[in-house]
């Protein structure tokens, strides 16, 4: 049986119509309030007919439709579909790992990337395995208590209080010591009062299964919504919170400046 040999101009052609139709998509959701066949074919620079075309097979699949009061196009909900296998926390290996591993020069602790998981915060990216002074070579994974550890108190303090309210009742519904502090109402107010005051998280040897360590941790946002925390964990011993933060404060507060600049370039 013989088979005709591909061209490496076949194999590697690129698809127009599929370049297009993305265009188009892309365009479209710009447009807020959509837009008409001659906008979008002055916009793209692809011709009416092949926008007309183009339009009618993404209506029939179901990503854009038909204005009938203005003949113009919109996206449908459909479009949403084709984000949902993206994980926001892509953005920490493009983004945030590069920045954490120009920082561990500036202060030689390791530092951790974190995010809310369900009822706690989880370790993202770490220079843990290269920092000379670590103490925990695999950490990514880990996951944090929310009120034990600075990261956890950071976001905590610092995101939406609609989201607040609903981590403490997931906390509260617990029956060990983390669900009776979340059910202490003074305890929490203080919480969030203090780290909002000084502008970052603590915590020292107040975790039980990591009594030897201490941390600090800033929030980092993204359209005024905290998405995450840098935290830099240290012996516990080698300083107070209020030592470590005069000294690397700025530096954390400088990567996550970057951090953020990068996440508003990216829209």
């Amino acid at each position: 049986m013989s088979h005709e040999p591909v061209s490496k101009e076949t194999e590697y052609k690129t698809v127009r119509g599929l370049t297009r139709g993305l265009l188009l998509l892309n365009t479209l959701n710009r447009l807020d309030g959509g837009a008409s066949i001659s906008e979008l074919a002055k916009l793209t620079g692809i011709h009416r007919t092949t926008v007309r075309r183009l339009l009618e097979t993404l209506q029939d699949e179901g990503y854009v439709r038909r204005s009938l009061s203005d003949d113009g196009y919109q996206l449908t909900i459909q479009v949403r579909e084709l984000s949902e296998g993206f994980r926001d926390e892509q953005w920490i290996s493009a983004i945030a790992a590069p920045l954490l591993a120009d920082l561990l020069p500036q202060v030689i602790w390791p530092t951790d990337l974190c995010t809310l998981d369900g009822d706690a915060m989880v370790v993202r990216e770490t220079t843990h395995r290269f920092s000379r002074l670590s103490f925990h070579r695999s950490m990514v994974g880990r996951r944090l208590p929310i009120l034990y550890t600075a990261a956890g108190r950071t976001y905590l303090a610092f995101c939406p209080e609609a989201e607040r309210q609903a981590l403490l009742d997931l906390l509260g519904s617990r029956q060990d010591a983390q669900g009776l502090l979340a059910r202490d109402e003074e305890y929490i107010a203080q919480l969030i009062y203090r780290t909002r005051q000084r502008g970052y998280g603590s915590n020292y040897s107040e975790w039980e299964a990591e009594q030897k360590i201490a941390a600090i941790a800033l929030p980092i946002f993204k359209n005024q919504t905290v998405i995450g925390v840098l935290n830099l964990v240290y012996i516990a011993k080698a300083m107070l919170p209020e030592e470590a933060a005069r000294k690397y404060l700025a530096k954390m507060r400088a990567t996550v400046d970057k951090i953020e600049l990068s996440l508003d370039d990216e829209h």
